[in-house]
């Protein structure tokens, strides 16, 4: 499924038909042959993966519990416990990023809680920061011991955060393997 795709066609739609969507996603997801189908699949102690809107990424988790309609999950990064929705649970290893196309920066739906991120600040000074909150236009990162709010718009990604200030890092240039013996 092609949920940039997906995306661009929601952008346009209204806020009612959007309401009236997620209605019907609901009603689906709550029939029963869904939540069977996937809880069948599972088993106490089961080691998966499962979609967190919240941070909007997948995080790694056991099954400690089964219910009716929903699991009971230990995060395995987090040793929290947390209820979620057979739904929620990504079996067959789907990829779970939306990669949006806008004309600058990064889009909502490509950065999670935990992304290191950069952007130019006021004073044209380059930053980097961790993200520790998605808000609807902005995220807040923390650079150092200070906590920024940008907007999506204006974040890049960061390739390498771990250089210090002033520090430049050498790259180094492998020359390609020759598939012919050298000359003697």
């Amino acid at each position: 499924m092609n949920f940039s795709e997906i995306i661009a066609t929601l952008n346009t739609a209204s806020a009612f038909e959007l309401f009236r969507l997620r209605a019907a996603i609901d009603r689906v997801l709550d029939q029963p042959g869904w939540m069977d189908a996937v809880r069948s699949r599972l088993r106490l102690g089961q080691t998966i993966h499962y979609f967190d809107p919240r941070a909007n990424r997948s995080n790694p988790g056991q099954i400690l519990e089964l219910r009716r309609k929903q699991a009971v999950v230990l995060e395995l990064t987090t040793q929290k416990r947390w209820l979620i929705s057979y739904a929620a649970i990504n079996l067959d290893g789907a990829d779970v990023n939306i990669r949006e196309k806008p004309q600058q920066g990064l889009g909502r739906n490509e950065v999670a809680r935990g992304d290191i991120v950069g952007f130019i600040d006021r004073n044209q000074q380059q930053r980097s920061g961790r993200i520790v909150r998605l808000n609807d236009k902005t995220v807040t990162l923390m650079c150092g011991q200070q906590q920024w709010r940008v907007a999506y718009g204006l974040l890049h990604r960061v390739v390498d955060s771990s250089a210090s200030i002033g520090e430049i890092r050498e790259l180094e240039i492998c020359e390609p393997h020759s598939e012919t013996a050298p000359d003697e």
